[in-house]
């Protein structure tokens, strides 16, 4: 049985139940992906809503839960975000993911930022907060050079000693590929982040 026929069961009758083979177990769906196999479709959305074979993330955004022996699974950061936004170009990733670079940090963060090109701003999808933030340019994955700069762009924001970890990012700029970084630097650093960069390296 697949993913998508999963989702019909025998309560379900006529152009609900045409609605919901149309849907794929684990996907985010924006209205506008569905309207075209009803004639009714915000009646069927509520309809399937009411009967868990859908969840209402926000105004016009639906998920298709997978479900397991626990219940249904909640979906990914990443489908929820390319629902949303209708694009792929965006990174997603916490604040915590500082800690991995060995400058000091240690807080643990309950928000999830979204570097994109299209949204800025707090939203709420199904029970997350996402903080969008339009960027001009941002990797496709996190590396350790690509956190170092964006930690030092975001210092300001975060719950740090922010003497304590300038001075260990100063320290640290031997750890690092001398290139690679440099390239962070000149892609994604701000111009606080920059500046101070560039008085380091000729000290």
């Amino acid at each position: 049985m697949t993913a998508a026929a999963s989702l019909h069961t025998p309560s379900l009758k006529g152009a609900t139940a045409n609605l919901a083979d149309g849907l794929r177990a684990g996907h985010v769906y924006r209205r506008e992906d569905l309207a075209f196999l009803s004639n009714a479709i915000d009646r069927h959305l509520r309809e399937l809503v009411a009967m868990g074979k859908l969840q209402k993330l926000a105004q016009g955004l639906y998920h298709a839960p997978k479900q397991s022996s626990f219940g249904p699974l909640p979906p990914t950061d990443d489908e929820v975000v390319k629902g949303f936004l209708r694009d792929k170009e965006f990174l997603v990733f916490s604040p915590s993911a500082y800690n991995a670079v060995g400058l000091g940090t240690t807080q643990l963060y309950n928000r999830t930022l979204v570097y994109n090109h299209k949204r800025h701003g707090v939203f709420q999808l199904g029970n997350r907060q996402f903080d969008f933030r339009v960027k001009p340019r941002f990797p496709k994955k996190l590396s350790r050079e690509f956190l170092y700069v964006d930690l030092l762009n975001n210092l300001d924001e975060l719950a740090e000693d922010r003497d304590v970890v300038l001075s260990q990012a100063r320290s640290k700029l031997s750890s690092f590929d001398h290139k690679r970084l440099q390239e962070a630097v000149k892609n994604y650093g701000n111009m606080a982040t920059r500046k101070r960069f560039r008085e380091w390296m000729g000290a």
